[in-house]
């Protein structure tokens, strides 16, 4: 483990992710208090409903639709405010364990950082694509999701890889590989959430909840199927060497 290089990383992050939620913030949009108290709390509660990510060192929270949510229909200083607040939420220890401060102040930066250019993205090409008959409205969301997708897997594979000496690129692939069905879930959670909202109101789009408990309790089910299978694989060729 190569400590100062991993706290360098964490203080490059930190101040990224200062100036760009500064900018968004100079940068932001009419604020929506009510809808962004309703997805803060449901990206607070659910960010606590993690999943342990089998081969590493991490673990991927459920939240994601929201913190979506809050960077499509907010304004973007909100939307950095609510990825904070739940990332401080999800890493939180539980009763008996010690508080990482240092791994907090990094998740809750990259969180910032990803989040902030994210909205910025979305409200600068909504502006762009308005109007654009080639262009889907729903582009727009799939910026931002990538955006966010991006933000959030290249530090962690970066800082996982200062942490235990890997390559940077291997591990982002394995980050990837099984983060990516998720983000796909929560961009489309996202854009679902944004229709809903125009048509019946942002009360209605919080309604999503149920699905994303559904979502959690398919991810824990098939990582903990996965982890015995890693378990497994070393078992049946020992079992077999010494038939």
């Amino acid at each position: 483990m190569n400590t100062r290089q991993t706290k360098t990383f964490t203080g490059a992050i930190t101040l990224a992710a200062m100036g760009s939620a500064t900018f968004a913030g100079l940068a932001s949009h009419t604020l929506h208090p009510y809808y962004a108290l309703g997805l803060l709390a449901l990206a607070a509660g659910t960010s606590r409903m993690k999943v342990k990510l089998p081969g590493l060192e991490g673990n991927m929270s459920v939240n994601l639709p929201f913190l979506l949510a809050a960077v499509v229909n907010l304004s973007a200083v909100e939307a950095v405010l609510i990825a904070c607040v739940s990332t401080m939420v999800q890493c939180w220890p539980k009763r008996g364990m010690q508080l990482k401060t240092e791994q907090m102040i990094f998740n809750v930066s990259m969180m910032a950082f990803a989040s902030s250019f994210a909205g910025l993205l979305f409200h600068s090409s909504s502006s762009l694509l308005q109007g654009a008959s080639w262009a889907p409205a729903q582009l727009a969301i799939v910026l931002a999701a990538g955006t966010m997708f991006l933000g959030q897997t290249v530090p962690v594979a970066a800082i996982i890889a200062l942490s235990d000496d890997g390559a940077v690129v291997s591990v982002w692939k394995n980050l990837a590989h099984l983060s990516f069905p998720y983000f796909v879930i929560s961009a489309g959670m996202a854009a679902m959430m944004q229709t809903v909202d125009h048509h019946l109101g942002w009360g209605a789009a919080l309604a999503v909840f149920p699905v994303m408990h559904g979502v959690h309790r398919s991810y824990v089910t098939y990582f903990a199927r996965a982890v015995e299978a890693l378990r497994t694989v070393p078992l049946t060729r020992a079992a077999a060497a010494g038939a």
